[in-house]
């Protein structure tokens, strides 16, 4: 395992060294230490690395994340995992705002709360909440999925496109568009399996679904006030 200690060596040391894995890789496990909560640590990777960060991070740690398996041993700052592609992401503590913001893929997993807009914009990222998520999470989210274990603030889903949302708890208002809908069997296994490679226990069956229901597609004007 390549140990990098924040203390002594920059976050831009640590990033190249990182980057310079994607055309040769010498190292698959990487330790960093003291992060202190800095910010852009370990981002835009491209290779099948793991990287363990033993502390706190600050904005945008793991963005642009492509392969490689990030793991927050603390809280994480604005925008964790904003932009990923693919591989993994876990924080163990909270997330601060925007967590997975403009995602294209990959697992994020936050196993504590997630602030305000966690998931805005996601375009195909799945993204597992152990805790709470904040007001206007997945505003205009596309694609993917967004699993909630405890509750959801105001406004969520709101101007959502294809998103699936899963909450257990209980959600304080839902934004434009956005409904309850039916939890069929196949929502269920989807679940099943998202809860299972994220590692959470939690009953499926105990969520519920919610979903666009597709009246702002496309401008009509009896739903003015909505846009």
């Amino acid at each position: 395992m390549k140990t990098i200690n924040l203390e002594t060596q920059t976050v831009r040391d640590l990033n190249q060294a990182l980057h310079d894995q994607s055309t040769k890789c010498t190292e698959r496990e990487w330790e960093v230490l003291e992060p202190k909560g800095q910010h852009n640590i370990a981002c835009g990777l491209d290779q099948n690395l793991a990287v363990d960060i033993k502390g706190h991070a600050g904005y945008f740690c793991a963005g642009m994340n492509k392969k490689a398996h990030i793991t927050v041993h603390g809280n994480a700052g604005q925008g964790v995992a904003e932009n990923m592609m693919s591989g993994t992401v876990r924080v163990k503590g909270d997330a601060s705002q925007a967590a997975g913001a403009t995602a294209h893929g990959g697992l994020l997993v936050v196993e504590g709360n997630a602030a305000a807009r966690c998931g805005i914009s996601m375009k195909g990222v799945d993204i597992v909440v152990k805790g709470d998520v904040g007001h206007m999470s997945c505003f205009m989210g596309q694609a993917g999925n967004l699993v909630v274990c405890g509750d959801a603030g105001d406004a969520l889903g709101d101007s959502l496109y294809e998103v699936k949302i899963y909450v257990k708890g209980s959600v304080k208002s839902l934004g434009a568009d956005c409904i309850e809908k039916e939890m069929r069997d196949e929502h269920i296994h989807e679940l099943t399996e998202l809860l299972n490679r994220a590692g959470v226990d939690e009953d499926p069956a105990s969520f519920k679904r919610y979903g666009s229901a597709r009246e702002l597609y496309n401008f009509k004007i009896d739903n003015a006030s909505a846009y």
